[in-house]
């Protein structure tokens, strides 16, 4: 049966062709006025696709159908398949791989023909095109978006370090293995077990005695020490690695290209988590692993300042996965609230729910917001921004989540209604690329010349 328009409305609110209704007001305003308040009743995701420049619109939609095609599929699947052995890999998580390496997902940081960007989205910021990726996949399934974006942040040193000659060597080879249906992953590893945040935060660094060394050898370098929780690292087949020189602090730390095919490199587990269960966070061992000089990426005692700008520029794209997983509570929760019957109506003509739903779109579209305000300013990702974004986004994405749960009560732990999925996968995003609290602390000492200022002008809060 077709409800009419009469008919169509829940409870408590006007039908849509009431009288007292804008949605037709609007039309019968004289010329100036239908221009300056008349509106089309789109759905939201695509009024907020319309915003943006055309070759991002299409770079959103193509994310979204993929996601929607090949990722949302599996993801339950994932997310409950057993635990396999480091460098194990289940076969709907491998095909996805290679789908997503022809379609170009992992090859996008750069402008065809070296990557897969469309040559007019070069125009944008690539962790503007990433947030927007990041976002139509975590909304699919946090581990699956993971498992394709750790690759991403492992590339990023060797696309910060500026060197035209390590990225020829390193990164194209890569990129077109992946665009053949031969994933090629990278790993990015900087924890090393006994310090986390000390990786992420300069006064714990200043103190800290970093544990993977690099001894200087004929042609090169031998690595020794253990990097953890590496996502990605276990399927990685090469990595960027940081470490100090041998009788120095972390002020020497350097970024290394090393191959999982390197003698004396060995995976020795992957972590069973809560949460972004399809993506292995793996711990690495080195035993004199030998690295070229040629394969020092960004020169000696450079790395420090290599895994800042790479932070940097990650935590933006770290906000949006937030914005997916709060928003992706949200859709369960509405299609839950429309579809549950309580005392003969569905919940969601109850003001309660209606207030809860409304709150959890808001908080969705606030922290959508500044993640792209942010990323349309991120040529050159400043500290004190990115961290902001990262630990607002994603502490009220959490939020959001939450909600969901208390919407959906007892339902809300059932797997099939992907809300407690949502809630596991948030959390590990309120972790990496520095802990929220990290994150505060190093807005904060990006701010600190203002605040020390004699004459604290142009704060700018």
């Amino acid at each position: 049966m077709t409800l009419s328009k009469r008919d169509l409305h829940l409870d408590g609110y006007l039908p849509l062709d009431s009288k007292l209704s804008p949605r037709w007001q609007f039309d019968d305003l004289p010329l100036l006025g239908r221009f300056l308040t008349a509106y089309k009743q789109d759905d939201l995701w695509i009024q907020d696709t319309l915003q943006l420049p055309w070759p991002l619109q299409g770079i959103r939609k193509r994310a979204r159908a993929f996601a929607d095609d090949h990722i949302a599929p599996i993801s339950a699947k994932l997310d409950l398949a057993e635990h396999l052995p480091a460098g194990g890999i289940h076969p709907d998580a491998h095909q996805l791989l290679v789908e997503a390496g022809k379609a170009g997902w992992l090859s996008y940081f750069l402008p065809k023909p070296l990557g897969s960007m469309p040559l007019l989205a070069g125009l944008y910021p690539p962790i503007l095109q990433a947030s927007l990726v990041v976002e139509e996949f975590s909304r699919a399934c946090g581990g699956i978006m993971l498992l394709l974006s750790a690759h991403h942040l492992g590339a990023m040193p060797l696309i910060l370090s500026g060197n035209l000659a390590a990225i020829r060597q390193y990164l194209l080879p890569a990129y077109r293995e992946c665009e053949v249906g031969t994933p090629h992953l990278m790993a990015f590893a900087i924890t090393e077990p006994g310090a986390g945040s000390d990786a992420e935060e300069g006064h714990g660094a200043e103190l800290y005695r970093p544990k993977v060394l690099a001894r200087r050898t004929s042609g090169g370098w031998l690595l020794n020490g253990r990097k953890c929780y590496i996502s990605g690292g276990d399927l990685a087949k090469s990595m960027t690695v940081f470490a100090a020189l041998e009788g120095e602090g972390m002020e020497s730390w350097t970024c290394f290209y090393v191959r999982s095919s390197a003698a004396g490199f060995n995976v020795a587990r992957t972590e069973i988590k809560m949460g972004m269960r399809a993506s292995g966070a793996a711990e690495l061992e080195f035993n004199d692993v030998f690295v070229p000089d040629e394969a020092v990426i960004g020169g000696l005692r450079q790395g420090w300042a290599l895994n800042r700008a790479t932070l940097n520029a990650s935590r933006i794209p770290v906000a949006s996965m937030g914005v997916g997983l709060a928003r992706a509570a949200t859709e369960a929760a509405v299609e839950f609230a429309r579809h549950y019957q309580l005392g003969g109506r569905a919940l969601i003509n109850y003001q309660e729910v209606q207030l809860q739903l409304a709150t959890m779109l808001a908080e969705t579209r606030a922290i959508r917001g500044m993640v792209w305000h942010e990323a349309r300013a991120s040529w050159k990702p400043r500290q004190l921004n990115a961290s902001a974004c990262k630990f607002h986004a994603t502490d009220r994405a959490q939020k959001v989540c939450e909600m969901a749960m208390d919407l959906l009560a007892d339902h809300g732990g059932l797997h099939r209604n992907r809300v407690e999925r949502a809630l596991r996968d948030v959390r590990l995003t309120r972790i990496f690329e520095g802990t929220n609290q990290i994150n505060r602390l190093a807005l904060m000492e990006d701010w600190q010349p203002q605040l020390l200022s004699p004459v604290a002008h142009g704060i700018g809060a």
